[in-house]
């Protein structure tokens, strides 16, 4: 490939999926700086009500990997009948996902609420914010889905515009739902909820329009393919639970590991989680705008893969990652720069707006070491279907490091929570040489 045409296929695959996670981690950012000026505990409540909600996205989040390690495969091997097969039977799992997790989160929303914080009104709002908030999980399963194949067909545009129009009707929403303008009574976090459940809603029907509109999709929708996309033989099923199960259970422990560092934070006291939580839309804006080259990365080597284009694969794979650490330093200056600014938007004291600007420095010194591990682990290695490595990277580094650190910085050594941040945030240098080895290793490089 040519050095042109790397950098055309990077930018028409990266930017839109860049500007389309900008958009979706504005979600967050617009209802906690809106629920921000009510005060410590509702920004700590939406907080933790949200980081129990990140399981389900991670968890999905496997299953759209694997959709997307597959239909990357069948473009760059022109198998339109595998194409259509693999949308059908990961729309299904999707769907299975969200009833489990729209169930748990419906029936024991302060239960579960209960293992995070100690505090009964952080735990009441919570609560109040997650039970709403899953009323979206089952559109985002469709949504997901359906996305990831139109960014593996060259239309990673449509998705965007669908965020796009998501993203001002939260916006809009949230002024009206929370703090009751336009006759709307006042609901606080429980509007915060309602404005995103809509949005998503929305978000999903444009998605629905374009995907039922594009010819790929049509060729998928003979009744032959979602038959044959349920009935799996023996060998099919197994590749498929091969590339799917360790990214399921990879994601999922590494969603428990995040879960836990959240419980650390929330029994460090209410000031401490809520500082964390101010700093995460800033922290998902940064990360958001590096997760496009991160996803391209898992399409463009899977192209070459599927094409059995080996040394191609090999090469441009090191050009990804030179990209994402240009880019990942870059931010960090801005955030060490910029983050004071940031926190002088929330109404609260100076002391907890230091707290969370000290938490943005920690954050912008691991953030290149935490961009490679997203455009290695979560791109690269997984593109050949070889999901095990990244499994097994992502324990040792979350369970073997990360956890244990977190609770000796917390409990043992009772340092400041920056301090315990990034402590437990050096698992990050862990993943990033393990994932080293195994790239240089090139075992990973493989044809489904």
């Amino acid at each position: 490939m040519k050095k042109n045409d790397f950098r055309a296929n990077l930018i028409s695959i990266a930017l839109p999926i860049t500007l389309q996670s900008l958009l979706q981690s504005s979600f967050s950012m617009v209802d906690q700086i809106m629920i921000g000026q009510l005060g410590s505990e509702r920004i700590a409540g939406i907080g933790l009500g949200g980081k129990f909600a990140s399981i389900y996205s991670v968890v999905l989040g496997a299953v759209a990997a694997a959709a997307g390690i597959m239909a990357a495969q069948y473009v760059g091997a022109k198998d339109e009948r595998g194409m259509g097969r693999s949308f059908y039977l990961n729309l299904l799992v999707g769907l299975l996902l969200a009833g489990g997790f729209l169930a748990v989160c419906g029936f024991f929303p302060k239960g579960i609420m209960s293992l995070y914080t100690r505090d009964e009104a952080v735990k009441t709002q919570a609560a109040v914010y997650l039970r709403i908030y899953a009323a979206s999980f089952p559109v985002v399963a469709m949504s997901t889905i359906m996305t990831v194949f139109l960014r593996c067909t060259g239309k990673a545009v449509f998705p965007l515009v669908a965020s796009f129009f998501s993203v001002l009707l939260n916006t809009g929403l949230n002024y009206l739902l929370i703090f009751g303008r336009g006759g709307f009574p006042a609901m606080g976090v429980q509007g915060a909820a309602l404005a995103s459940v809509i949005a998503q809603a929305a978000a999903f029907g444009v998605t629905v329009v374009y995907f039922c509109r594009d010819r790929a999709f049509r060729s998928y929708g003979r009744g032959e393919q979602v038959r044959v996309a349920l009935r799996l033989t023996g060998e099919e099923r197994k590749q498929y639970l091969g590339i799917l199960m360790p990214i399921l259970v990879c994601e999922f422990v590494w969603s428990l590991g995040e879960n836990m560092y959240a419980v650390i934070y929330g029994r460090l006291g209410t000031d401490p989680c809520a500082a964390m939580t101010m700093t995460g839309p800033v922290q998902g804006l940064a990360i958001g705008l590096l997760s496009g080259v991160s996803q391209a990365a898992g399409i463009m080597i899977g192209r070459h893969l599927g094409k059995e284009a080996y040394e191609m694969a090999y090469s441009d794979s090191k050009k990804l990652m030179g990209c994402g650490l240009a880019g990942s330093a870059v931010l960090s200056l801005l955030l060490v720069g910029l983050g004071r600014a940031y926190v002088s938007l929330y109404n609260v004291g100076t002391q907890l707006q230091w707290t969370a600007y000290l938490i943005l420095v920690a954050f912008a010194i691991i953030s290149p070491i935490k961009v490679q591990n997203m455009i290695l682990g979560g791109g690269i290695i997984r593109s050949g279907g070889m999901t095990r490595y990244v499994m097994w990277i992502d324990m040792i580094g979350t369970w073997v490091f990360g956890v244990p650190l977190g609770f000796l910085a917390a409990f043992v050594w009772k340092l400041p929570i920056h301090q315990v941040y990034f402590i437990l945030s050096l698992e990050e240098v862990v993943r990033f040489l393990i994932s080293l080895a195994v790239f240089r290793k090139k075992s990973w490089m493989r044809r489904l």
